[in-house]
């Protein structure tokens, strides 16, 4: 099965398995009781509602109208797929919606609608209105979609925006006008060439021509050649960059003489390295076709070692990407209740994210790209699409000019508690794991696997290997292996499998005794003797840890086929801790909406003493603080701050509580305290307001026992469904983590990303 084939399975199962689709819509208010539905429906509802008659605005304080988006389409020009129609189109109107929600937390509605006539279209979206606080319209041929757009912004009072022609159009202004910086160039004096003449090329040259560049430079081509005045062929709003200063039968290669920048919206491989070495000095080169560019950053900066090269993609430098705009334009324009998207508004958001390019990167992107320190330069001219930061600088930027130009309705008076606001918007959640994912890909490290026999095991190694994640090693018996591959589908080309029960070869053999020397002489004094060690290393465990000893391996990754204590043993035995740690801990993360939360000890330290549990709260805290996210702990029990004044647990945590404060005075901790006080800031200040915590919760809760602990945890994974991260353990000397009994594909390759990104910090 090849890569592309594997991507396709792949992709319709993600979109069938559980719930089909995407999103889901949810409640927001409380319904658990019957008064709940007699303020949610009737009796109780019919009071918004008149309150609404009485005063239209207030819609947006009694509904969701004024967060909740529609995203609508024709499916007439769906991604590189063309004319597809409505039904087709919905699985990227619902993945628009997605990031929609995550990036900027925002509602979408999709609405799929089965017309290609304009009129019919307009005032479908029109009687729509009263549903939405804006429109995104998506994926509509042109010329249709210009006329659409044209007479929705016209016709509603509502903010509308085509993100084909105008997300492009926006993110790449932003990268323009920094690479134009970086050569030190005027943009009224560059000469621009366009391949492409669709809605995205139009829209974004027009908006270049905003932002100075000169119409007589620009020289724009479509499948037929140069758009010039003398072409009688020229459909929608082509005519507008007709230019009569080169010959009408100049091709693409001969205009690029001389040009200093090179737009690509049209299709790839359209462009050479030939035709690019007769570029100016320090060429521009955008070629944002996707998936296959113009040209391909490596071809073009081998042949123009002095080009600042854009793509639409994500493996290379400067990828022009419309989640950097859409998400946080729709969240300015919403929260001042824009009644349009106008032409300032746009370049508000080019301006904000040009200079967020050129202020000092945050950690949390330097580690998601697997780098010391990105800075602004010819390799990073636009945003990265995981910086944090994106939605505190564009939105409100947005939303300002909104105010200037007089399209808001609800200004916005007080800048620094809206910024604070929309930083609580979206939590570090998912974004985590995403984070660690772009990490491990970024160096990805050798992990042996113990269990390599069992199915999810051999499912997430091929999902590990196609994403580029790790380099894996398989341990197991070979033939069981290939033919749980066999039977499955599941092609591992090029992965090694080792048996360490019957070694193979002669490398083999003599990393076997070397092996069992090793282990022999670690536990002699331990009351080993050496046929002991010859019976361990047979274990896959035992052996697996010895490579990561070794070096022969990076990480290792087991615990399907064996208890947590059993699997966990043999790498304390052959690793064992970190000189500086007396023992090992654990630690989950709970992917909330609001953020990561990370639990600890969940499953290793049965009754921790007050020593014990500030030395479990030292690692959790260097592992958070690893991920770029400032630590703050509560130590948890049943006591708030001395309320009960007796038992084991609450007297633990205080005297816990009080030695970390003398051992690590800068780490945030407070308690004892209840889990529930712990993670709501509001009741610490109305209760407690001389608590550490009191200015935003804690994200770690270190617990006074393992059962406690361990009851948390599972309770909470499996009433509210929350997706975990763990136990991931702490404290080791080299990177091993052991999974659970059970443990899910997307769990096995998580844990999996954790370790490589462990690795790369134990290398450096």
């Amino acid at each position: 099965m090849n890569n592309k084939e594997k991507l396709r399975i792949d992709a319709l199962k993600y979109h069938e398995q559980g719930r089909p689709g995407k999103i889901e819509v949810v409640p927001t208010k409380e319904h658990s009781t019957q008064r709940d539905l007699s303020l949610a429906y009737s009796p109780g509802v019919a009071e918004p509602c008149l309150a609404i008659a009485a005063q239209k605005d207030d819609v947006y304080k009694y509904t969701a109208k004024g967060n909740l988006v529609a995203v609508i389409s024709n499916g007439t020009a769906v991604l590189g797929l063309g004319d597809i129609g409505p039904d087709a189109s919905k699985p990227v109107m619902e993945g628009k919606g997605l990031l929609f929600k995550i990036y900027a937390d925002i509602d979408v509605f999709d609405i799929e609608l089965n017309t290609k006539d304009v009129d019919e279209f307009v005032r479908t979206v029109k009687i729509l209105e009263p549903t939405f606080g804006g429109v995104n319209l998506e994926d509509i041929s042109a010329p249709q979609c210009f006329e659409i757009e044209e007479r929705l912004k016209e016709e509603l009072s509502i903010p509308v925006m085509h993100d084909d022609q105008h997300g492009t159009a926006i993110i790449s202004s932003a990268a323009l006008i920094n690479a134009i910086d970086l050569v030190e160039k005027d943009i009224s004096k560059v000469r621009i060439i366009v391949s492409g003449a669709g809605a995205s090329a139009i829209s974004c040259t027009r908006l270049y021509v905003s932002m100075g560049a000169l119409k007589k430079n620009i020289f724009m081509f479509d499948s037929k050649g140069l758009i010039h005045p003398n072409r009688q062929n020229l459909d929608g709003k082509k005519s507008e960059f007709a230019n009569p200063n080169l010959p009408e039968s100049t091709t693409l290669s001969e205009a690029l003489q001389g040009a200093d920048v090179f737009i690509g919206l049209s299709r790839g491989n359209v462009l050479t390295a030939v035709m690019i070495q007769g570029m100016a000095e320090n060429p521009i080169i955008f070629a944002m076709a996707n998936p296959d560019p113009e040209i391909s950053y490596t071809e073009a900066t081998h042949a123009r070692p002095d080009a600042i090269v854009a793509t639409g993609r994500s493996d290379f430098p400067n990828q022009v990407n419309n989640v950097l705009g859409f998400p946080f334009i729709f969240r300015g324009a919403l929260d001042v209740r824009a009644k349009r998207i106008n032409e300032e508004m746009k370049l508000a958001a080019v301006k904000a994210l040009a200079n967020l390019a050129k202020k000092p990167v945050p950690d949390l992107v330097n580690m998601a790209y697997g780098e010391k320190n990105i800075t602004f330069g010819r390799h990073y001219i636009i945003p990265k699409p995981v910086d944090p930061r994106l939605l505190v600088s564009v939105a409100p930027a947005v939303a300002q000019a909104a105010i200037d130009t007089n399209v808001a309705q609800a200004p916005i008076e007080d800048w620094e508690a809206y910024k604070i606001q929309l930083s609580k918007r979206i939590g570090l959640d998912n974004r985590l794991m995403r984070l660690l994912e772009k990490r491990a890909k970024s160096n990805p490290k050798k992990v042996v696997f113990a269990d390599a026999e069992d199915l999810n095991v051999l499912k997430a190694v091929l999902e590990i290997v196609n994403e580029g994640i790790a380099h894996p090693i398989l341990l197991g018996e070979r033939e069981n292996i290939k033919y749980l591959c066999d039977v499955n589908k599941i092609h591992l080309q090029d992965v090694t499998i080792i048996d360490p029960s019957d070694p193979i070869g002669e490398e083999e053999n003599e990393n076997f005794h070397l092996y069992c020397d090793t282990l022999y002489n670690k536990r002699k004094r331990k009351g080993f003797i050496y046929q002991e060690s010859i019976s361990a290393m047979r274990s896959r465990n035992y052996y697996g840890a010895m490579m990561v000893e070794m070096g022969d391996a990076d990480a290792m990754v087991s615990g399907l086929s064996r208890n947590y204590p059993d699997a966990l043993r043999p790498a304390l035995q052959i690793i064992g801790p970190r000189q500086d740690v007396k023992k090992v801990c654990s630690m989950y993360v709970l992917m909330s909406r609001f953020g990561p939360i990370f639990l600890a000890d969940a499953s290793i330290n049965f009754e921790p003493n007050p020593e014990e549990l500030v030395e479990i709260a030292r690692l959790v805290a260097e592992e958070v603080e690893s991920m770029n996210i400032q630590p703050r702990i509560a130590f948890v029990t049943y006591s708030n701050f001395g309320s009960v004044t007796k038992g084991p647990a609450a007297l633990k945590m205080r005297a816990a509580l009080k030695l970390l404060h003398e051992k690590y005075p800068n780490i945030i901790a407070d308690g004892e305290m209840q889990a529930h006080l712990a993670l709501d800031p509001t009741l610490l200040k109305e209760y407690h307001p001389f608590s550490d915590l009191v200015d935003g919760g804690a994200n770690i809760l270190i617990f006074p026992n393992l059962s406690s602990a361990n009851i948390a945890v599972n309770l909470v994974i499996t009433v509210a469904s929350i997706e975990k991260l763990g136990p991931i353990i702490l404290g080791m000397n080299k990177p091993v983590q052991v999974l659970q009994l059970g443990s899910t594909v997307r769990e096995i390759v998580n844990m999996t990303t954790l370790a490589v990104v462990e690795a790369q910090r134990v290398k450096l």
